[in-house]
């Protein structure tokens, strides 16, 4: 406290607080301010929305794929009944599919929470659904009395004569009921389900009057073709621009820039485990950001690059 240097230096931080202001001065019309903010921006953004806004596509829904994709929609049921799914074999949070899970050595982050949401395919996407239907066929007992390799060795057979027909198209199947069982009438139930519109309702319902949790639907959607040919179409597929771009030429969100770049170069490009490095790369540029007035060299970046200095010129200048 008797230091003279740190006295003066107080003293004079005290007398520049206490210095008038001799920098320009100008007369402010709040009520001015307050039209040009409501009005004028107001008027200019629903006229640039109106120019450049993201194209109002509908939604997808388990009946428009289940209309406009019908043989895609039949098997892809019975890959969720057959437990080949993409879904059926994700690991956590699903499911405890073995080797399923990214990781990094002995870093396996996936795995970590354990299956918070267990999903068995078989009976969430297709066996319940049917059930809830006022006539379930009934062929329904027929799948629940067999036992489960009885029940792969049906799906199976059926996925695999699905994949030989025509067009894929289940009316092209070769005939063989035997080794097919319940599961090309389970699965034109389900079809006709989806295409009136009840199988949406019923795999968002789960017994709640009010239901905002759509990941069985979204599941089941992402485990056919048809969602990512829609994706290609609009190229949304992350080659071009990632998790940025939108319907159309639109831009999209500008914010998740940095983080879909990674997956544009290597080696997380081609990196079977790109999801994770990706995310370990992204909290250790994070940590940096955080830490940056710590770091000697990339704190002092501002003095080296005064940017600062032409935003707040003025002060600089009578300075």
């Amino acid at each position: 406290m008797n230091n003279p240097r740190l006295r003066a230096t107080r003293a004079d931080k005290d007398g520049l607080a206490r210095r008038p202001w001799r920098g320009t001065v100008r007369e402010y019309d709040l009520f001015k301010e307050l039209t040009v903010a409501l009005v004028v921006m107001g008027i200019l953004t629903l006229g640039l929305s109106a120019i450049f806004g993201s194209p109002d596509e509908a939604s997808v829904t388990l009946k428009s794929w289940a209309n406009a994709a019908p043989a895609d929609f039949v098997a892809t049921a019975t890959a969720e009944l057959a437990g080949s799914s993409e879904t059926a074999g994700y690991g956590p949070p699903y499911n405890n599919t073995p080797d399923a899970t990214q990781t990094l050595g002995p870093l396996d982050l996936q795995s970590l929470s354990g299956v918070q949401l267990p999903i068995d395919t078989a009976n969430d996407l297709v066996i319940d659904p049917l059930s809830t239907l006022n006539a379930p066929p009934p062929e329904l007992a027929d799948w629940v009395k067999a036992s489960d390799a009885q029940r792969t060795g049906w799906s199976t057979a059926y996925s695999d004569a699905l994949a030989k027909a025509t067009d894929n198209d289940p009316a092209n199947v070769a005939a063989d009921a035997g080794a097919y069982g319940p599961v090309p009438v389970l699965t034109d139930s389900l079809l006709t389900m989806a295409k009136q519109g009840a199988l949406d309702g019923v795999l968002a319902a789960k017994g709640d009057f009010y239901n905002f949790d759509y990941t069985l639907g979204t599941l089941f959607l992402g485990d056919g073709a048809y969602f990512g040919d829609l994706a290609t179409a609009q190229h949304l597929t992350g080659d071009q621009w990632g998790m940025m771009n939108e319907t159309g030429n639109t831009p999209g969100q500008s914010w998740l820039w940095l983080f879909s770049f990674w997956y544009q170069v290597e080696p997380f490009a081609s990196a079977p485990n790109a999801d994770l490095l990706v995310v370990l790369l992204m909290l250790l540029l994070s940590v940096a950001l955080t830490l940056a007035p710590f770091i000697p060299g990339l704190r002092d970046i501002p003095r080296w690059i005064p940017v600062h200095r032409l935003i707040w010129r003025d002060y600089y200048r009578r300075r």
